[in-house]
């Protein structure tokens, strides 16, 4: 076994190095991080779980986190906690498969505390390198500062790739992959002379996904596994404030039907089946194998008077992406009305294996429902996981899986019930969930100063091939393609 041991700061060096095992006492009160990292799974390719100790007085910290074949040991001033990159990446190489120990030992008042050490279980499946969320204001569908943002989750990079500063002000929506790839993913543009965003590998589109059937443009969208088609649902949003301290903002949809975009035929496919004025469907998404398109529907209630009696039901059409036809038959998964909950957001494992969605007590707007939590659906056998070790007491949902279909990416508002936050989360091979953790920072602290939500983690193995001066040039110079 080796040992690295890094020094953060001279004076830090002066007074760690100090440690001896006679002047070190357990600590009697327990041990306060954030992010709280205590015993938790993270993929052999994460960057450091740097973390900062909450507990009052903190001026010093040891840690040392200990392996089967290597060590990694941080000294550090004050109550923050870095690991240097190379050796955390080499510490993790070594020790994929097992289980790290994690102790620390801080200095309040002079005295040096050792608190009781906690685990990280290093797993070989290697979570995708790349994730793209939305930073925006919380909930109250504010655009007047928002950026898409593309983070390496391997280190600290990060870049813009798109920000409506460049774009007129326009709203940007769900910056979504398919297969999980940088070479075919899409966004919307909102407002006037924007449209879809396309890239399909290399190549951007702006079209308007919209033809004389439809009620409003695209909205809430996925790709076939394909990428010739993408299936999207058609809404009238109507927000709505709550007089109710925790419910701060309503979304609903008046309207809301279902469309299938031809990407090579500029054209929309409508089924009379997902287009019907007295039903509500909403969320669409491909199955693995792109045979299905699950999605979520409703009977139209009295809105707003009925919203508590607004339900979706989980539900599945067949598509034939040969022919480019909607199936003649809908399927029932999850009925709202026997489940006494609303679902949304369904999607599908890369595996064809499970189903992740989040269910409410009712709507489809659920960042502020504080019930809201993940399910998963064996679509093998039948059965749901509550998904205990993952959800929180906090609002739960907006995943995506990694290609391979052992992690899933979810935002979650259980650190202030404020800001959404990017959640990573294991499922093993008997399907078993781990207990989640934030994504890293390489200041611990830029949670606590970051003011903006984290919105519609998406996640994908490579990187996409535009920035926001792109989507700058687009939005300016080409005009959106029509679709009929």
């Amino acid at each position: 076994m080796r040992y690295i041991v890094v020094i953060v700061g001279l004076l830090c060096c002066l007074q760690a190095c100090t440690l001896r095992p006679e002047s070190v006492k357990p600590a009697e009160r327990p041990l306060v991080l954030y992010p709280e990292y205590q015993d938790v799974t993270i993929p052999c390719n994460i960057a450091p779980l740097n973390f900062l100790l909450r507990n009052e007085g903190v001026d010093a910290v040891c840690v040392t986190v200990k392996g089967d074949l290597d060590s990694l040991q941080v000294n550090a001033r004050g109550n923050k906690v870095v690991f240097p990159l190379k050796p955390w990446h080499a510490l993790l190489e070594a020790e994929k498969g097992r289980t790290l120990e994690v102790t620390v030992t801080a200095r309040l008042g002079g005295q040096w505390l050792r608190y009781p050490p906690f685990t990280w279980q290093v797993v070989a499946d290697r979570l995708d390198t790349y994730v793209s969320y939305r930073l925006i204001e919380p909930g109250y569908e504010v655009w007047n500062a928002l950026q898409i943002r593309e983070r390496c989750i391997e280190n600290f990079d990060e870049r813009v790739l798109a920000d409506n500063s460049r774009t007129d002000g326009k709203c940007m929506n769900c910056h979504v992959h398919g297969g999980n790839s940088g070479n075919l993913s899409m966004f919307h543009l909102r407002g006037e002379g924007g449209g879809t965003i396309l890239n399909r590998d290399g190549k951007l589109r702006k079209l308007t996904l919209k033809n004389e059937q439809m009620i409003s443009a695209a909205v809430y969208g996925d790709f076939h596994p394909g990428g010739r088609y993408g299936v999207f649902s058609s809404n009238i949003i109507i927000p709505a404030f709550h007089t109710e301290a925790n419910r701060r903002l309503e979304v609903y949809d008046t309207v809301s039907d279902l469309a299938i975009a031809d990407f090579d035929e500029n054209c929309m496919l409508i089924s009379p089946l997902t287009a019907d004025s007295t039903v509500l469907e909403t969320f669409p998404t491909f199955s693995a194998d792109g045979k299905w398109i699950y999605y979520c529907s409703a009977p139209l209630v009295a809105l707003p008077d009925s919203v508590r009696q607004l339900r979706y039901s989980l539900c599945r059409i067949a598509f034939d992406a040969e022919h480019g036809a909607w199936g003649s038959r809908v399927d029932t998964l999850w009925n709202a009305r026997l489940m006494s909950g609303s679902v949304c957001h369904p999607k599908a494992s890369p595996d064809g294996r499970y189903l992740l969605y989040t269910v409410a007590d009712y709507g489809t707007f659920p960042i502020w429902h504080r019930e809201t939590e993940l399910q998963l659906l064996d679509l093998q056998t039948g059965s749901i996981d509550r998904l205990e070790a993952v959800n929180s007491n906090r609002s739960d949902t907006y995943h995506s899986w990694s290609s391979g279909s052992r992690w899933f990416a979810f935002a979650s508002k259980r650190g202030d019930g404020q800001y959404g936050r990017v959640y990573f989360a294991y499922l093993d091979a008997d399907g078993k969930a781990c207990k989640p953790f934030v994504l890293p920072q390489s200041d611990p602290e830029k949670d606590d100063l970051t003011l903006k939500s984290y919105n519609i983690p998406d996640l994908s193995a490579t990187p996409v091939p535009f920035d926001a001066a792109s989507i700058e040039r687009i939005n300016r110079q080409l005009k959106a393609e029509p679709f009929k």
